[in-house]
């Protein structure tokens, strides 16, 4: 008696193949024979350091670069993306991190700006045609955005929703997501992988790009790793782990992401009080030591970068103290701050952190514009030589100092902010969201920075909302949530589920207290 013969599984035809691409600019080989595919229906997951190639490779599918050698084909059709209309045309619609919209056109106008219906009498913009077709668009992502409402009220998940009911508009069979949750809360994210889910049932090819690996494990079906412009991994996101993908990306482990040096506790540096403000925050209290790094965990809302922005002179506190060197300060503006001995690294690096036109050496020098001049010139000597330490520090990746930080990938800028405000020298510095948008080995690169200052004696503040980071390298951990203080940790109580926990509930009229874990010493 013979057996049931079994079919192999036979694997849907992909829709978009990128066959041995390869881009040269100048004498920087950008992309060396990359092949990489996208499948109907599927979530295939692009990741790799900042330089690695993803950019470059988006704008060759998108059309804004063409490639030097290889094919790209879409439904088995090869084509030559000479300009973007090409690539639209063809089904392909890319969404970046920072998408280009116009805030004062409704969100209608947003989603046909490239292609408005016209009436077929005069020839016009036919505006019920318009509002009805976007309305269809919208309920298809399960949203109830108004399209009449302006652009510019909007939220950033908001925008990346019209972002996407543009590509739909299109027709858009392959849809590329360039780190769509960079920006947003958690409640916000959820509602992006829930429209990332409808357009996987309508069998839209998506490739989704993203530094947060976590969510490249939770909705990517498949992965490829590009290193130094080549693919050097490829699989499905079930035959693989956080680690394997790390060591794919950048040669080292997860450990090696969060390098922890021992802390060197010296005496208190800055001690605050019942320190309060308005609208944002309430009641904080903290004291931070020499050579310490005091972690602040928190979601989006819960105050954190209020505090932040206050402490350092940005907006001003309705009661409480702020103690320096055990000497009372008060800072008016973050001139004040910067004068006694405090940094501050904002969390939006290219509107608050650099100026992006600017040179390098230009951004790192600016904060001590004094120290690197000799009466009113500037001494390009000494530039050079503070320049130079800082940038090497944090290991910037750039032809030159004399490069603009707008040329510099994302990651790339963000060292230049951190390295501008490491280079005052100061007491304490206060980092706020510093790796967000960098990849995993630019992210060591800046923990060990981190490290290497704390055993000097620099005492940091760190607030991040990656929970990994913020217990991976603080020696405390503060948690906040509707503008308090509802928790601290020790590091040796570290504990991801309790703290997850504490951050995301709702605290009533009344402050709530968890148990603090008291540090020896203090």
């Amino acid at each position: 008696m013979t057996g049931r013969s079994v079919s192999p599984v036979v694997m849907p035809e992909p829709v978009l193949r990128v066959e041995g691409v390869s881009k040269r600019f100048g004498g920087v080989q950008a992309l060396k024979a990359i092949d990489f595919e996208a499948r109907a229906g599927e979530v295939h997951g692009l990741v790799g350091e900042n330089g690695a190639g993803k950019s470059t490779l988006v704008k060759i599918l998108s059309g804004i670069h063409s490639a030097d050698a290889g094919t790209v084909r879409v439904h088995g059709k090869r084509l030559a993306l000479a300009r973007p209309h090409d690539a639209t045309a063809a089904g392909i619609s890319a969404i970046h991190q920072e998408p280009s919209m116009f805030d004062e056109l409704t969100v209608a106008e947003n989603i046909f700006v490239a292609a408005q219906p016209k009436s077929p009498v005069l020839g016009l913009v036919d505006w019920p045609r318009m509002i009805r077709d976007s309305t269809l668009l919208l309920e298809e992502l399960g949203t109830e955005i108004d399209p009449r409402s302006e652009l510019g009220h909007l939220s950033v998940a908001e925008r990346h929703i019209i972002s996407i009911a543009r590509a739909l508009s299109t027709d858009a069979s392959i849809i590329i997501l360039d780190e769509p949750t960079a920006a947003l809360s958690h409640s916000e994210i959820e509602r992006i992988f829930g429209i990332i889910a409808k357009l996987q049932e309508q069998g839209k090819a998506i490739v989704f790009i993203s530094h947060k690996l976590g969510e490249v494990f939770r909705i990517c079906d498949r992965y490829t790793v590009l290193r130094d412009g080549e693919t050097v991994s490829t699989g499905t996101t079930d035959s693989t782990d956080e680690d394997g993908l790390i060591r794919a990306m950048v040669g080292r482990t997860l450990d090696d992401v969060y390098p922890k040096a021992d802390a060197r506790l010296g005496q208190v540096i800055l001690k605050v009080s019942g320190y309060s403000h308005p609208t944002e925050f309430d009641e904080i209290g903290f004291d931070l030591r020499r050579g310490e790094i005091l972690g602040f965990y928190g979601m989006v809302g819960s105050g954190r970068t209020e505090l932040m922005e206050s402490l350092f002179g940005l907006s001003q506190h309705s009661r409480g103290t702020v103690r320096l060197h055990e000497a009372a300060v008060e800072f008016k503006s973050p001139g004040d701050a910067i004068l006694a001995g405090i940094s501050y690294v904002p969390e939006d690096r290219q509107h608050h952190g650099a100026i992006l036109p600017m040179s390098i050496a230009r951004n790192v020098s600016l904060p001590q514009l004094e120290n690197v001049s000799n009466y009113c010139f500037l001494n390009s000597g000494r530039e050079e030589r503070l320049v130079d330490e800082f940038g090497r520090n944090v290991a910037i990746k750039a032809s030159g100092w004399s490069q603009a930080v707008e040329e510099l990938s994302g990651g790339n800028q963000q060292k230049v902010v951190i390295g501008k405000w490491l280079a005052t020298n100061p007491d304490v510095i206060i980092l706020d969201e510093p790796t967000k948008g960098i990849d995993v080995g630019s992210k060591a690169a800046v923990h060990e920075a981190i490290g290497r200052l704390v055993q000097d004696g620099l005492a940091v503040v760190l607030v991040s909302s990656e929970l990994e980071e913020a217990i991976g390298i603080s020696d405390r951990l503060v948690v906040m949530a509707q503008g308090r203080i509802v928790a601290e940790f020790s590091r040796n109580d570290f504990d991801r589920e309790k703290i997850a926990a504490i951050a995301t509930r709702r605290i009533g009229s009344g402050r709530e207290q968890e148990p603090s874990i008291e540090v020896p010493g203090r």
